[in-house]
């Protein structure tokens, strides 16, 4: 049998576990507070009264998808400096295009230019991206609101940008080229041998694949 002085000692134990738990608890609701209220994720497209899209102020804590350097769809395009070209997007859309390989409603890719540096520091060879931001492009799907589901804003130092207008080049370019969903998959290593798996790929990508080889 348990003497009085057991019972005390295992009663004081269990309020010392009961306290840590709920110090456990408290911390861990406050760190999920806190990443809230920092924007870790955004909840979507947001626009203006007049249809122009909000800057997607929090877009670097998204998930990082691929960067491209000096690419172009153009061979004849010279620019004279390097180029950096950083794409990230919205964490729900990218869960969801991990579980079906494709896009769903409300995805936003963000394309983010930076220029090539190769003199500074230590650095003696090679390019690596300056501070300053060049240029942002977002890629928006929202089925309801855009003809073609998808559209393209372009920022340039503002926090609103208009609609890039349907006959521009950029839309028949990714309908005409892209891997999955009007978007360039075949160029994020990651989301590709995803698609791949879930059968996502496009036809006219396929075509281009098959042309190459």
């Amino acid at each position: 049998m348990q003497t009085e002085a057991m019972k005390l000692i295992i009663s004081k134990l269990a309020l010392a576990l009961l306290a840590a738990l709920l110090l456990m608890a408290t911390a861990v609701s406050r760190l999920s507070a806190g990443l809230a209220s920092e924007g870790a994720q955004d909840p979507g497209p947001a626009y203006t009264g007049d249809a122009q899209l909000k800057f997607p102020e929090n877009y670097r804590r998204w998930v990082y998808v691929s960067t491209g350097f000096d690419m172009s769809y153009n061979p004849a395009m010279q620019t004279g400096h390097h180029m950096f070209d950083n794409v990230f997007v919205n964490p729900e859309a990218y869960a969801a295009f991990l579980q079906s390989g494709t896009w769903p409603d409300k995805t936003m890719l963000v394309l983010e230019g930076r220029m090539g540096e190769d003199k500074g520091s230590i650095n003696k060879q090679g390019s690596y991206q300056g501070s300053e931001v060049m240029g942002v492009e977002v890629h928006v799907k929202d089925e309801a609101r855009f003809p073609g589901k998808w559209a393209f804003f372009i920022f340039d130092n503002e926090k609103t940008a208009k609609i890039v207008p349907a006959d521009m080049s950029c839309y028949s370019c990714h309908a005409d080229h892209a891997a999955v969903d009007t978007t360039f998959v075949q160029f994020y290593p990651t989301l590709l041998p995803i698609a791949k798996g879930k059968g996502t790929l496009s036809a006219a990508y396929k075509r281009e694949v098959a042309a190459q080889k």
